[in-house]
């Protein structure tokens, strides 16, 4: 369905890592609506970037972890719910990717929103999962956790 204004439909285009060390994830704690929910580190892609470049960015600004991509896990997409005032939910087209730690730089602040970033095991978040921002959280890691691994290359043809 074509938005009100009968500008052509845009989903927001996102990206987000599931970053492994030693069985753990990457998780930030972030306020979103009002509520305290868990995320892989991820945002927007932003203009001029590409989807390993905002990976990366993103994961930096919101953790403090400068991260390797290893592979590209997928696509998805999702809906939000309507907001309390009638709107129409965000459209998501979401790009996850796998990464690996390699620097932390606990000095660097972090994101707007971002409460704190840690590392759980994915029973951890998967018992967490009414604090979700989305399903797509436990979607990639699912995915992930489940050997789902493309060439990062099939990422960059997307762009």
């Amino acid at each position: 369905m074509a938005p009100p204004d009968n500008r052509p439909w845009q989903p927001d285009v996102t990206v987000a890592t599931v970053v492994v060390d030693g069985g753990r994830l990457l998780c930030v704690e972030e306020r979103s609506n009002g509520q305290l929910v868990f995320n892989q580190p991820a945002g927007h892609l932003e203009p001029g970037e590409s989807l390993e470049q905002a990976a990366l960015r993103e994961t930096l600004e919101e953790t403090g972890w400068e991260v390797r991509l290893t592979a590209f896990i997928g696509a998805y997409q999702w809906q939000a719910p309507a907001t309390v005032d009638g709107d129409a939910g965000i459209h998501y087209l979401r790009f996850a990717f796998a990464a690996v730690p390699v620097r932390h730089y606990p000095e660097r602040s972090l994101d707007a929103g971002i409460v704190r970033a840690q590392w759980l095991a994915p029973d951890e978040l998967a018992a967490a999962r009414d604090r979700h921002r989305s399903p797509l959280v436990w979607q990639a890691v699912a995915d992930f956790l489940g050997g789902r691994r493309y060439p990062l290359a099939l990422a960059s043809r997307l762009a």
